[in-house]
């Protein structure tokens, strides 16, 4: 059980890191132009 004292902490540290980077990505327009993303991997630009 004294496990339990280290791991709990731990993994909230850890969902509060993952929260925070997804929030992040959220603020830096990460997710803005997913039709672009799409149709450059399907069409390929040759110059």
């Amino acid at each position: 059980m004294s496990v339990l004292i280290f791991l709990i902490p731990i993994t909230i540290a850890l969902g509060l890191l993952g929260l925070v980077a997804f929030l992040w990505s959220l603020k830096n327009k990460q997710y803005d132009d997913l039709q672009g993303a799409a149709n450059r991997i399907l069409f390929d630009e040759e110059e």
